[in-house]
């Protein structure tokens, strides 16, 4: 289990440096359409590549974040439900989840994402729209979005584990010291 737990950690750094990174890219994309709005406005000039790149940053914020979320405990919980419940039962709800919900979730997705990506490199697909973008990078973002949310799904079933053999005390839910 100490192996495990150490895999864990190295995944959650890794997510935790894949989301701080990506959440930059809400900076960019405001200045993308603050500038895609100031020359459309004043300078009569607009580009629909410059707004296919504000969703590429979108899709890739969303998708690539995703893991990160679930590492800082932000996916939806019905609270209402979970508050009246034991930690055990809580605990049990939460592997069963990830065991089998989000994990086979990811890899059906993945199933579906690899082939769809590989279709768009291989035609070299464009977007319809007049000066848009190439779309295989767009669909390599949902293949890496469902890698690292996967990835962070086996990290929490490895705490959750932990936690409940008594071998990890899960910092993100241990009462605090106040």
């Amino acid at each position: 289990m100490a192996a495990l737990l150490k895999l864990s950690a190295a995944i959650d750094r890794m997510t935790e440096f894949v989301g701080r990174s990506l959440y930059w890219l809400i900076l960019v994309m405001v200045l993308v359409s603050t500038l895609n709005a100031i020359s459309r406005k004043f300078l009569n000039v607009s580009s629909n590549a410059w707004l296919e790149l504000q969703w590429y940053m979108f899709a890739a914020v969303f998708m690539g974040c995703a893991g990160y979320a679930l590492l800082r405990k932000e996916h939806i919980r019905i609270d209402i439900i979970a508050s009246h419940l034991s930690d055990r039962a809580n605990q049990r709800i939460a592997l069963f989840g990830h065991i089998f919900f989000l994990v086979p979730l990811c890899l059906i997705m993945l199933y579906f994402c690899w082939p769809y990506f590989l279709e768009s490199v291989r035609v070299n697909e464009h977007s319809s729209n007049a000066g848009g973008l190439v779309r295989w990078p767009v669909k390599l973002i949902m293949v890496v979005g469902f890698v690292l949310l996967l990835v962070q799904g086996i990290s929490e079933i490895i705490k959750q584990v932990g936690v409940m053999l008594g071998v990890y005390v899960d910092p993100r839910t241990a009462p605090s010291s106040h």
